[in-house]
C-alpha cells in the first residue's frame, strides 16, 4: 500500500447541504411551481365563472328594475326614475345608470366620482362587459303587446370588480400555497422514513471507514432494503472495501512498473510516449510551442567498462537528479528514454528557451564535478543535447516529427565532438570548459 496515503477526515454535512435538506428545498421548489401552475389554473376558470356570474347579476338586476323603470319612463316620473338609479347604486357595483324616455330625454344619470384605477389585467378580463343597455317596454291598455316606453344604460365599476377579482384571487392562491406545503411536508417525510434515513446510515458508515482496516467498517441493516436497490448497494460497498486493500497495493505497483524507471525512478519510455502525445495535443489545441531535449551521457559506456555497473547506475541516478532539479515548472517532464539517454519535454516553450535550458543543464552537470577519468572529451561527466521545437497547426503534424528532429540533433553533437548543444541542422553551442 502507498505509505503517503491518508484516510479521509469525516466533514460534517450542514443540514441544509445534507440530502435531507436538498430533498426538501427541491420539493418546496416544485410544490411552488406547481402551486404556481395550479393557481393560475384555477384562477382563468374562476375568472370565466366570475364573468358568467357579473353577467348574470347585471340582469337579474335589469330585470328587477325593469317594471319600475318602465313605469317611471312611461309617466315620466323624475322622482320614480331617481329611486331607480338610487337602488341601483345602492347594490354597490355600478359606477354609472341612465334612464331616457321614448323621446331620448335623460330623466335621470348617476355615475361615480370615483376615478377608475388604471390596471392592465383588470380591462383584459372584464372591458369588453362593463356596459349594459335595454328597452324598457310598458303593458298598456289597448295594446296586445307591451310598447317601448325608454331606454335604461348601466356601467360597472371596474374599481368594485377589481376589488372582488384580487381578493378572490388571493383567496385562491392561498389555498393552493397551503395544500402545496401539506402535499411538500407529506412526502418529505415519507422519503426521509422510507429512504433518505437508510441513506443517511449508510453515508455514517462509509464516513467513519479506515482505509487501512477497510474490512471492518460498520455495516449498517438495513431491514427493510435487504432486496432492493439498497439492499444490493450495501452488499457492493461491503464486497468492494474489503478488495480495498489490495487494490491499493496493485494499483500502485502497477503505476510503478507502467510509469516509472526502476533505476532512476523518473519516468519511464511509456509515460514519456503518452505524456509527449498528450502535450502535443494540447500544444496544437492553445497554439503554443513544444520543445524536446535529447540527452546523452558522453562515452557512458567507457564510465561503464572502467568504473564498473554499480558506479555507472549511480551515475544515471546522479543525472536523472540533476535534470529534474534543473526543471523547475510543473509541467516540464523528465525521463529516461533508454540506456544513458534521456529526454525533458518542455511545454509552452520556444527554441530560444529550450536552449536555455539545455545552457543550464549542461553548466549544471560540469558543477556537479562527477569525475570521467576516461573520457577524450573531459575529466568530468559530460552531456551532449539535441534541441528541437515546433508548434503544430494540424492533425498532420505529429509528436513523433519533433522526437526525431531533437535525436537527430543529438547525433550531431555527437558527431561534432560532444558537450555541446545542437539547435538547429548546422549550429552547435559548446559546452562550458572547467
Amino acid at each position: 500500500m502507498n505509505d503517503n496515503y491518508r484516510p479521509q477526515r469525516h466533514h460534517t454535512v450542514s443540514r441544509w447541504h445534507g440530502i435531507t435538506g436538498k430533498q426538501a428545498i427541491l420539493t418546496l421548489i416544485i410544490a411552488g411551481v406547481v402551486s404556481i401552475l395550479a393557481g393560475l389554473t384555477e384562477l382563468a376558470l374562476d375568472v370565466r365563472s366570475m364573468r358568467d356570474e357579473i353577467q348574470d347579476r347585471t340582469h337579474q338586476l335589469l330585470e328587477l328594475v325593469d317594471g319600475t323603470a318602465a313605469e317611471a319612463a312611461f309617466q315620466l316620473n323624475p322622482s320614480l326614475a331617481e329611486q331607480v338609479a338610487d337602488g341601483l347604486f345602492d347594490e354597490g357595483s355600478i359606477s354609472e345608470v341612465e334612464l331616457r324616455d321614448d323621446f331620448d330625454r335623460v330623466m335621470v344619470r348617476r355615475e361615480q366620482r370615483q376615478a377608475p384605477e388604471a390596471n392592465w389585467l383588470l380591462d383584459a378580463l372584464f372591458a369588453d362587459m362593463l356596459h349594459y343597455s335595454g328597452t324598457l317596454e310598458y303593458d298598456m291598455d289597448g295594446y296586445a303587446e307591451p310598447q317601448p316606453v325608454g331606454e335604461i344604460e348601466v356601467r360597472l365599476s371596474m374599481n368594485s370588480l377589481g376589488e372582488t377579482f384580487f381578493k378572490r384571487s388571493a383567496l385562491i392562491f392561498s389555498l393552493s400555497v397551503v395544500k402545496a406545503f401539506a402535499i411538500t411536508l407529506l412526502v418529505v417525510a415519507t422519503f426521509h422514513f422510507l429512504f433518505t434515513r437508510s441513506l443517511l446510515k449508510l453515508h455514517a458508515a462509509i464516513a467513519v471507514v479506515d482505509p487501512k482496516r477497510p474490512g471492518n467498517w460498520p455495516k449498517p441493516k438495513l431491514q427493510r432494503h435487504k432486496r432492493d436497490e439498497l439492499g444490493h448497494l450495501v452488499e457492493g460497498i461491503d464486497d468492494l472495501l474489503n478488495a480495498f486493500q489490495q487494490g491499493l497495493e496493485q494499483r500502485d505497483h502497477l503505476r510503478q512498473i507502467s510509469t516509472m524507471d526502476g533505476l532512476t525512478g523518473i519516468a519511464n519510455r511509456r509515460h514519456f510516449d503518452a505524456y509527449l502525445n498528450d502535450e502535443w495535443r494540447r500544444a496544437r489545441r492553445l497554439g503554443t510551442a513544444l520543445s524536446i531535449l535529447f540527452i546523452d551521457i558522453d562515452h557512458f559506456k567507457a564510465y561503464n567498462d572502467n568504473y564498473g555497473h554499480i558506479h555507472g547506475d549511480d551515475c544515471l541516478r546522479n543525472v536523472a537528479l540533476l535534470l529534474t532539479d534543473s526543471l523547475s515548472r510543473p509541467a516540464d517532464l523528465v525521463a529516461r528514454y533508454g540506456g544513458e539517454e534521456f529526454v525533458c519535454v518542455l511545454p509552452d516553450t520556444n527554441l530560444d528557451g529550450a536552449v536555455r535550458v539545455a545552457e543550464h543543464i549542461q553548466e549544471t552537470m560540469l558543477a556537479a564535478g562527477i569525475p570521467h577519468a576516461f573520457s577524450p572529451t573531459h575529466h568530468h561527466i559530460t552531456l551532449s543535447i539535441g534541441v528541437a521545437s515546433g508548434m503544430p497547426t494540424s492533425e498532420d503534424d505529429h509528436a513523433d516529427d519533433i522526437l526525431n528532429y531533437a535525436d537527430r540533433r543529438l547525433y550531431q553533437a555527437k558527431a561534432q565532438g560532444r558537450n555541446c548543444i545542437v539547435s538547429s541542422d548546422s549550429a552547435c553551442i559548446l559546452g562550458a570548459e572547467s
